[in-house]
């Protein structure tokens, strides 16, 4: 069996989502820790992120999905398999950053000599400091990190996606302290196994596939060969399409993947430059 560890809370249903895209679906409960998987050769257990790549480098887990902060967080000694750039709310990396109450009068980093600093990343804020050869005191934050300054300390490093928290909880962002993504790893023993090994480089391939096709769409149209050239103009630049002959030797079919925010403007173009029969279908995997 491949032992795989799920992370649990924030990400858990972004997770699922992606890992049910790649082909793999998991049946969880409320009550269960236990993701039970249609591949009966992975069992999975959901566990939080943070904890992750510990239990992977010591052989509890023989892959896992985490954030590069908490690999880092840990001084944890993984394979790092595939970057899956993918948050709780969108496509893209999360930062870690130092910030100030909008009142404070701190501008940079250096202005926070000597000064106290929450948060859950006590090591990559220290690994910060010591880049910008800052001395302060850095205290672990159990949660709620934002009610904490100025009354208890002087700033905060604090993860976002947006921004928006912040802003609202009137915090001003002095600096980027690590920029942050999922990460596929796995255990260095595990990676050796050629079993496990060719399984869980599949599963990196499918999972980065279902990552490349988010916000792309597959269209298919039918052609007269008189107006193949002008219908081929429409499409984006870039598009490498596919052109296929068809049993009525007059029309040929044409296939292309493209960017779904360009669809509902292509289409009609497509439509006036003489295409007939427009399918738009959406995908689960793209493989370069």
């Amino acid at each position: 069996m491949l032992k795989l560890g799920l992370p649990k809370g924030s990400l858990q249903e972004s997770t699922l989502n992606l890992f049910k895209k790649a082909g793999y679906n998991f049946a969880t409960s409320s009550r269960s820790y236990t993701a039970t998987c249609d591949d009966p050769d992975v069992t999975g257990l959901l566990i939080r992120a943070q904890e992750m790549s510990r239990y992977v480098e010591e052989g509890i887990f023989d892959v896992g999905l985490t954030g590069l902060d908490w690999i880092a967080e840990n001084r944890s000694k993984v394979v790092e398999v595939e970057d899956l750039v993918y948050a709780k709310q969108s496509m893209r990396p999360v930062r870690w950053v130092l910030a100030v109450p909008e009142s404070s009068p701190f501008k940079t980093v250096k202005d926070l000599q000597g000064k106290r600093i929450a948060t859950e990343v006590v090591n990559i804020t220290k690994d910060y400091l010591a880049r910008h050869k800052v001395k302060a005191e850095v205290e672990f934050s159990w949660g709620a990190t934002e009610a904490k300054a100025p009354d208890l300390v002087d700033a905060i490093v604090e993860v976002t996606e947006t921004g928006s928290s912040l802003r609202a909880n009137k915090y001003r962002i002095l600096d980027t302290v690590l920029e942050s993504w999922t990460k596929l790893i796995a255990n260095r023993e595990a990676m050796k196994d050629p079993w496990k090994r060719q399984h869980i480089e599949n599963m990196a391939m499918l999972l980065k596939a279902a990552i490349d096709a988010e916000g792309k769409v597959g269209l298919k149209l039918n052609v007269h060969r008189k107006t193949l050239d002008k219908v081929v103009k429409v499409l984006p630049a870039l598009t490498s399409p596919t052109v296929s002959n068809l049993q009525n030797s007059e029309f040929v079919a044409i296939e292309v993947i493209m960017d779904e925010a360009m669809v509902k403007k292509l289409i009609p173009d497509l439509k006036r430059a003489g295409a007939t029969g427009i399918i738009e279908y959406p995908l689960n995997k793209v493989i370069y």
